[in-house]
């Protein structure tokens, strides 16, 4: 609701482009920072505490944005909104702690295609509201009690004993899951893994001396297991965004199609990537949840269809690889994010999730850049890079194809 009105807002306080990117930037760039630690926090102290000072923070930020009357108070809303709106990547890790490892894909699938439902639902609300006097504040205030509402829904939720011990002991990245149906709480038999220390030795030093020694391990996990699983997302992040961020003008100038259609188009395009979520159940059956593979085709698919939008010669050519691209790239998405977790050890998922998200902002970041470059040459410049790159994601795929189990589990042959 509130995304699409920031730029008339900042607009209205009467800063300058310059600044007004600034401001813009510091969230992405917050993100960026903050994603890993946000996660590993969450493993450390627990799924539903997180997830609620997460809310309650972000929840804030939206609050003093919507009676924001200076770039100050803009700022200021936009640094606590982007070191704590890391409210999805924990749901996905407490998705990763609840439900048996072959159900993951689709239950994080589900969660996508229930946030692909707001993303087409609230620009509209947002901009029906601001046409109305006080149209920003009153959208503010709901996104507000919106994130209030999510607070109450996780504290009286069943979840206030799920995945505690898995948080706890998800510090020691790699080791297996929980038997299905588990959600972490084990009995008083339960003891730790050869060569580590026990829960209790574990407490005794602390959640911050617990999150130095995640960031320690993922640090270690980075260059050697998960290296080619985040370049692989690094590149399919950097070719999806080059690919949208010239949609509306590569359709204007090459086609003189007019914005409003342009908005339908993509309207459908959020769409069709919803209904994605509800089609990786029968995908996942018909590849015997084999992950990496799905992945691999995934981003084939990708691969062709931006480079068909590319060389596109009409408007209605171009449309169809572009819906075709919404379903194939959260195909892509849901399949990496469960392929870091199998790499890296689901237990730990929100360390493993937010530095999925921070490598994805460093694509956010580097992305406008390689547009501008490419868009100085054609319209077609962005889209045609972004099918290079995903060319290069899927050659890594496929040189280290022999990494991966081929007994549908998705994990890696060296775990």
């Amino acid at each position: 609701m509130v995304v699409p009105l920031l730029g008339l807002h900042v607009k209205s306080l009467g800063a300058s482009p310059t600044v007004a990117g600034i401001a813009g930037s510091s969230y992405g760039i917050l993100q960026l920072l903050s994603s890993t630690p946000v996660g590993c926090w969450s493993d450390v102290i627990g799924r539903r505490f997180s997830l609620l000072v997460c809310i309650l923070c972000s929840a804030l930020g939206y609050l003093i944005l919507g009676v924001s009357t200076n770039m100050f108070l803009f700022v200021l809303a936009r640094v606590s909104v982007g070191i704590f709106k890391h409210t999805l990547s924990i749901s996905r890790a407490m998705l990763s702690d609840l439900v048996p490892e072959k159900e993951r894909p689709l239950a994080i699938g589900q969660l996508n295609t229930a946030s692909s439902v707001g993303f087409i639902l609230g620009p509209v609300v947002g901009g029906y509201l601001s046409e109305l006097d006080g149209g920003f504040c009153l959208t503010c205030f709901i996104c507000f009690s919106v994130f209030i509402l999510n607070a109450g829904l996780v504290w009286l939720c069943p979840w206030s004993e799920a995945s505690i011990r898995s948080t706890r002991s998800g510090l020691r990245l790699g080791e297996s899951r929980a038997p299905s149906g588990k959600t972490g709480r084990a009995g008083p038999e339960a003891s730790p893994g050869p060569g580590l220390e026990g829960e209790e030795g574990a407490g005794a030093r602390g959640p911050w001396a617990e999150g130095a020694a995640a960031l320690q391990r993922l640090r270690s996990l980075v260059t050697s297991e998960m290296g080619d699983v985040l370049l692989v997302r690094l590149l399919m992040a950097l070719a999806v965004m080059l690919y949208h961020s010239n949609f509306v003008l590569a359709l204007e100038e090459r086609f003189g199609v007019r914005p409003k259609v342009t908005g339908h188009l993509i309207s459908s395009c959020s769409a069709l990537g919803a209904l994605a979520g509800l089609a990786l159940g029968p995908l996942l059956r018909l590849y015997r949840h084999d992950c990496p593979r799905l992945l691999l085709h995934s981003s084939a698919l990708t691969c062709l269809l931006l480079l068909l939008f590319a060389t596109a010669p009409t408007a209605g050519a171009a449309a169809v690889p572009a819906l075709l691209l919404a379903f194939s790239t959260a195909v892509g998405r849901t399949c990496i994010t469960d392929l870091q977790l199998a790499a890296g050890g689901a237990r730990a998922g929100g360390a493993l999730i937010g530095l999925g998200q921070s490598v994805t902002a460093v694509g956010r970041v580097v992305a406008p850049l390689l547009s501008g470059v490419a868009q100085e040459f054609s319209p077609c410049g962005p889209p045609s890079l972004g099918a290079a790159l995903a060319l290069a994601a899927v050659s890594v795929m496929l040189l280290h194809r022999p990494r991966y189990g081929g007994d549908g589990s998705g994990r890696l042959k060296s775990e």
